[in-house]
């Protein structure tokens, strides 16, 4: 299974909501139309797409601490959404390792934003990591 693909479509799901005016069965399938995932992915896909907005405020509540001089909804939507998307994984997601959630996040931020947003969006998660395993 091409988890990696699965991530990235949640990405741009969660980001299509995040903005605004996009229903979650609306933004689903326009990311869809024209990525080839299989039901498997298609799964795992919609799992974290429910899971981060279900948890929403939690996580935003959770990655807020992490923040210097800085308020989580004046980050950019896509940063936002990569953070919600990676923090899920770490805490809900046992059968990801926290590590692997956290690179995931790096690289498509990488896709979608630029090496400094890479940066900050692997130190806020590394943070994470480390009161997670405390």
């Amino acid at each position: 299974m091409k988890r990696r693909l699965a991530r990235e479509c949640a990405f741009k799901i969660l980001f299509m909501v995040d903005m605004g005016d996009n229903g979650l069965e609306g933004a689903l399938n326009y990311v869809l139309e024209d990525e080839d995932v299989s039901e498997d992915e298609l799964s795992f896909c919609r799992e974290l797409v429910n899971g981060v907005l279900e948890n929403k405020d939690e996580l935003d509540r959770k990655l807020s601490v992490y923040l210097v001089k800085w308020k989580f909804d004046r980050l950019a939507a896509a940063v936002r959404s990569i953070l919600r998307l990676a923090l899920y994984e770490m805490l809900y997601r046992s059968d990801v390792p926290e590590v692997v959630s956290i690179n995931e996040a790096i690289e498509i931020t990488k896709l979608y934003q630029d090496e400094e947003s890479s940066r900050f969006v692997n130190g806020i998660l590394d943070k994470v990591r480390q009161e997670i395993e405390r």
